[in-house]
């Protein structure tokens, strides 16, 4: 992630669950200004769906379709992707169409991609 970093701070995540989320079957996406110029991103898998390494896994393949297409994204924004049990078996592609759709519903991506 060239461009941005990671959320961390827990009092952060709460604030961007209580904006207007954007969501599909395979994930829930969260998104709100922040004063900077760069991009924060937070990942948040519930243990309901798995143990460490599969949540890890789910995590890790998030992370990569951010890195791939952050250059579609504007700068400036706090986001928080939460997985759904759909996304543990869905394939790579599928997470970045479906990634890609809830940015662009939230209206997070540069006019030109969007």
């Amino acid at each position: 992630m060239k461009f941005s970093s990671s959320l961390k701070l827990n009092h952060i995540f709460r604030r961007l669950y209580h904006t207007n989320g954007q969501a599909n079957g395979y994930l829930v996406l969260y998104a709100r200004k922040n004063r900077t110029d760069g991009n924060r991103v937070g990942i948040t898998v519930s243990k309901k769906l798995g143990k460490a390494h599969i949540r890890n896994r789910i995590r890790r393949r998030l992370r990569e379709v951010y890195r791939l297409n952050e250059e579609k994204f504007q700068p400036g924004w706090d986001i928080v992707v939460v997985a759904r049990s759909r996304s543990l078996g869905a394939k790579f592609d599928v997470l970045t169409e479906n990634y890609l759709s809830l940015a662009k519903k939230a209206g997070i991506l540069k006019e030109s991609d969007a």
